[in-house]
């Protein structure tokens, strides 16, 4: 079996991979998407529990250290408890509301893309003289209007966007693991 396609260097298919496997968790993806774009509000309200969830592992995984190293010299164990408490904190915040909270992240993730539309576009702009600088261009435009988008349909978007996303990756993850297991298997022949 020799490299992929087009591309020579790339080293031969590892036998060892079970194709089956991969069109397994490709089918079961797909399926899991679908179920996610049905019902995308309870998509986006289960995602932010389980953000809750893990904010207060993270918080007190943050406070047994603080308190593990609180007589060592340094340590600022104030900084790290108040940390911990913050992360839980913030857990608690989005397990109790989440729906507050899908706002507070979709809000958050649509001020991300304005500021990186925004600062693609400087970057661009400072690179007129690179051939097809205008896809920085292009880029920048596209991540600012998104953001923008995102921002004036709130509050509504914040309750579907996120799950709408998941539900995005679970259907191309899928797709592409499947699509592996199946040129695995038809390598295999």
């Amino acid at each position: 079996m020799a490299g992929l396609g087009d591309f020579p260097g790339l080293p031969p298919i590892n036998p060892q991979l079970k194709p089956n496997w991969f069109i397994g968790l490709g089918v079961v993806l797909i399926v899991l998407g679908g179920i996610a774009f049905v019902d995308t509000v309870v998509t986006t309200l289960a995602s932010v529990v389980v953000i809750g969830a893990l904010l207060i592992l993270t918080g007190i995984a943050y406070l047994i250290q603080s308190f593990a190293h609180r007589t060592v010299a340094g340590s600022r164990f104030w900084i790290t408890a108040l940390m911990g408490f913050l992360y839980a904190l913030g857990g608690i915040l989005l397990i109790q509301e989440p729906e507050t909270g899908s706002l507070f992240i979709t809000a958050f993730l649509a001020g991300c893309l304005m500021a990186s539309g925004l600062m693609r576009g400087f970057w661009a702009a400072g690179h007129r003289y690179v051939a097809n600088w205008w896809t920085l261009v292009l880029s920048a435009a596209v991540a600012l209007l998104t953001g923008v988008l995102i921002f004036v349909t709130l509050p509504w978007s914040g309750l579907w966007l996120i799950g709408t996303l998941i539900a995005v990756e679970l259907v191309f993850g899928g797709v592409s693991a499947l699509a592996f297991g199946l040129s695995l298997k038809k390598a295999g022949r």
